[in-house]
This record gives structure tokens, C-alpha cells and sequence, in this order.
């Protein structure tokens, strides 16, 4: 795997991300590693809630069978 392992004073990474009071105006290690494309690169998905949608109510008729011209038509 490759990586990336320098010391460099603190105050160059104030503009990349906030380090920590006790690191202030210090030599700090910096290890840069390969990340995960996915991980890095991607939003966490949300979870979506799972439902049917809302609409007008079928007619009883819509469960009745279909007239023979029908089923000859679609072949059946």
C-alpha cells in the first residue's frame, strides 16, 4: 500500500481542518493513506421508509375476470 508520511509544523494544516489546542504551534506527523472510493467519495445513504403509494381505490370491478375477447387478445 502506498502512503505518504511527512512532520510539518502545525500551523500549515489550519487551513485544511482544525487540529486540537494541545497540537497548536507544534510539530505534528502527517500520514496520508489510501481511502475506500465508497467511503470517501459517497454520502452515508438515508434510510428510506418502504410504503405504497397513495392513490384512488380500485373498483370491485377491477378484480373480476376479464372478458374472453380480452384474454384472446393478450394470447391467453
Amino acid at each position: 500500500m502506498d502512503y505518504h508520511r511527512q512532520t510539518i509544523d502545525s500551523a500549515e494544516l489550519s487551513g485544511i481542518f482544525s487540529l486540537p489546542q494541545t497540537l497548536h504551534n507544534r510539530n505534528v506527523e502527517v500520514i496520508i493513506l489510501p481511502a475506500d472510493v465508497d467511503y470517501a467519495m459517497k454520502p452515508p445513504k438515508q434510510k428510506r421508509q418502504l410504503g405504497f403509494a397513495k392513490g384512488p381505490e380500485l373498483p370491485d370491478s377491477f378484480f373480476e375476470p376479464l372478458p374472453e375477447e380480452e384474454l384472446q387478445a393478450w394470447g391467453l
